[in-house]
């Protein structure tokens, strides 16, 4: 297995096809989520992801302040479901904190969470810092991360 992290403008066009084609089977697919991913924030972001044998089985976007937040935000986090209860999703997430808070140089990271994921991010120095809302049709909560 390999972890990348990418510019747009970086990713191939099958890296670029296999991270939509992950994020439309977990979120339309699986979660029956109807909703608009093409947002254009991809083309601001960076694409932290996890390959196994060209599949990408692990995936998130890293959001420039000022895009969702004011704050560096992480969105579109997902695991495949036969890659779960691995231990692949909070390394997914530490990679990330690790690459905006040494790389990018950030002290901050917001993250719109769905609820049911409170404690993994909790486990990772996260701090909900909204009530529970609905988005999309699905349970999330704001939560901020500080270094």
């Amino acid at each position: 297995m390999n972890w990348q992290i990418k510019e747009f403008n970086q990713l191939t066009t099958k890296e670029l096809y296999e991270i939509l084609k992950v994020r439309a089977e977990v979120f339309v697919v699986e979660q029956q989520c109807i909703f608009q991913d093409l947002d254009s924030k991809d083309e601001v972001s960076y694409h932290l992801f996890l390959e196994d044998h060209s599949e990408i089985v692990a995936y998130l976007r890293i959001l420039p302040p000022n895009i969702s937040y004011s704050e560096v935000a992480i969105g579109r986090v997902l695991t495949k479901a036969e890659h779960r209860k691995k231990g692949i999703s909070k390394k997914l997430v530490q990679n990330a904190i690790n690459f905006v808070t040494d790389i990018l140089g950030e002290q901050a990271i917001r993250i719109s969470a769905q609820a049911y994921l409170l404690k993994l991010y909790n486990d990772l120095g996260f701090e909900p810092v909204s009530e529970v809302y609905l988005e999309d049709g699905i349970e999330h909560i704001e939560m901020l991360y500080r270094k």
